[in-house]
Parts: C-alpha cells; sequence; structure tokens
C-alpha cells in the first residue's frame, strides 16, 4: 500500500495556561526529546510568555480565556496534515505517532480518528469498544476525549468545523466540547473512526468526575440541545436510565436533575438566538 501519510506530516496541538518555560514538556515524552516532534503550544496567560529556542516547538501567547478558544486557535494555525489534540498533563506512549499515521494511511477517506488512552497502572481510561471502528454512533461520540483526537487538517479545512467555545473548561459549559465538535463533523457526513491502539497516558480524575450530577445535567442539558437537536429528550431520558441503573443517580434527586438539564437547555437555546 502506498503511504499517503509519513511522520512528517504530524503536529501536536498542545493547549496549556501560564507557562514560562518548557520544562513541562519533558514529562510529557518520556521515550523522545520532545524536539524531535513537531508541536504547536497555545499558552494563554494574561502575565506571563512562553518561549522556544526549538524550530520544532512553536508557540502562540494569547490573552484569551477557554480551552475550546485554545484548541481553535492551534486548528486555525496548525502546520501538520495530520493533528492531534493534547493537554499538557499526558504522557505519549511509545511509537504514540507512528500508530496514528498507519491508521491514516489505512483509512485514508477519515477526518478524525479517535484512539486509546491508559491510566498510570496501565489500566484503560475508559471502556473502548473491543476492535477498530469504522464509524462511530450516538454513544461512542459521548465517550471520546479530546487527548484521544486525532484531525485529517486538510478535510476539516474543507467544512469550516471548530470547537464551540460555549463548550469546555473557561467556556459557559465546562465540558461536552470533543462531542459538539464531532456530531458537528457528522452532520456534514465527515467519517469518524475508532482506532484500538494506545497512544496516551493520561490521569484518571477528569472535570466530569470532579461534578457534581446537578452541575453535570445542567451542561447536558445544553449539550444534547446543541449536539442533538431534536432528539434532545430521548438521550436525555436514556442518560437518565443509564445514570439511575448505575447508581450514580438516586430518585430523590431525579427532579432536581431533571430542572438543571432544563437550564441548560434553555441556556443553550439563548444562546443560539443570540447569534
Amino acid at each position: 500500500m502506498e503511504k499517503v501519510f509519513t511522520e512528517n506530516d504530524f503536529e501536536i496541538l498542545i493547549a496549556t495556561m501560564n507557562q514560562t518555560n518548557l520544562d513541562f514538556l519533558a514529562a510529557m515524552f518520556p521515550y523522545n526529546h520532545f524536539s524531535e516532534y513537531s508541536i504547536l503550544i497555545i499558552n494563554q496567560s494574561l502575565d506571563t510568555t512562553l518561549s522556544s529556542i526549538y524550530p520544532s516547538v512553536r508557540i502562540i501567547n494569547s490573552t484569551s480565556v477557554g480551552l475550546s478558544k485554545s484548541r481553535n486557535l492551534a486548528l486555525k494555525n496548525a502546520n501538520g496534515k495530520i493533528v492531534l489534540i493534547a493537554d499538557d498533563d499526558v504522557v505519549f506512549q511509545k511509537d504514540f505517532v507512528s500508530k496514528i499515521i498507519a491508521a491514516y494511511n489505512k483509512c485514508e477517506n477519515a477526518t478524525a480518528i479517535n484512539f486509546a488512552a491508559v491510566i498510570g497502572n496501565g489500566s484503560s481510561l475508559k471502556k473502548y469498544p473491543a476492535y477498530s471502528k469504522m464509524k462511530l454512533n450516538t454513544f461512542d461520540i459521548f465517550n471520546v476525549s479530546s487527548i484521544e483526537m486525532t484531525i485529517n487538517k486538510e478535510r476539516l479545512d474543507s467544512v469550516g468545523v471548530l470547537f464551540d467555545e460555549n463548550f469546555g473548561l473557561g467556556g459557559k459549559f465546562e465540558m461536552g466540547e470533543e462531542a459538539i465538535f464531532l456530531f458537528d463533523l457528522k452532520r456534514k457526513n465527515q467519517p469518524i473512526f475508532f482506532e484500538n491502539e494506545i497512544i496516551v497516558q493520561h490521569k484518571q480524575s477528569t472535570t466530569s468526575t470532579n461534578k457534581k450530577e446537578v452541575e453535570k445535567y445542567y451542561i447536558q442539558g445544553a449539550l444534547l440541545t446543541r449536539g442533538l437537536k431534536k432528539n434532545y429528550l430521548f438521550w436525555l431520558i436514556v442518560k437518565l436510565f443509564f445514570d439511575l441503573k448505575q447508581n450514580k443517580l438516586g430518585f430523590n434527586t431525579l427532579f432536581q436533575v431533571l430542572r438543571s438539564a432544563k437550564k441548560g437547555r434553555e441556556m443553550m437555546i439563548y444562546l443560539q438566538n443570540e447569534k
């Protein structure tokens, strides 16, 4: 098979805040020095400036606030044909670049390919499909974290999709930016795949696990309204069912989380009408 992409086509897009030097990169790249990779860092800060002596490591210092704003700034300025979305606290696994490039050479028409992540002890970060998957359903999309996402930049640019800046840390709704991004791609009939290969390690605790259920349902109300539109009620009932079944919710809090979801939905509708 002729190779469409090589490792020279690959770039890592890192979102960070208040950095003054590149020391944080050493922990992220335990197998090779970070300067061996093409990296674009978006450093959001009001009073610190980051710089690089390495030609392969580019820096954009930004005074804006919000994770999705950082992601979008990186996507607009990326040079790579294939880009990886990264946070500043991940640890890249051995041969992660070759795994990603091999996946895109196998699935040449993919706009996005999601991979797997592990936690510190080597266990899976979450439950993934057992095998590679050529078509992601709604459940799969809800399960994706941004650190697992890679993107074909040319195909992305052709459809004009970016992260919704209302979602993600620093936005009005502090989770769900990955799902909204992928739903927008799916709505434009862009192929989204899953490759059962581990590329990154991340701590187990996430924004989601640190939030109370009432807060989560406020965000879910907005996310389902924005991402699934007319199917809002169906997917809200599905989520309620699973959360009750897994004892994440009690029947005594049911009306409280439903009210919270309604408020999130109303806020999202307000923001959409404001445009």
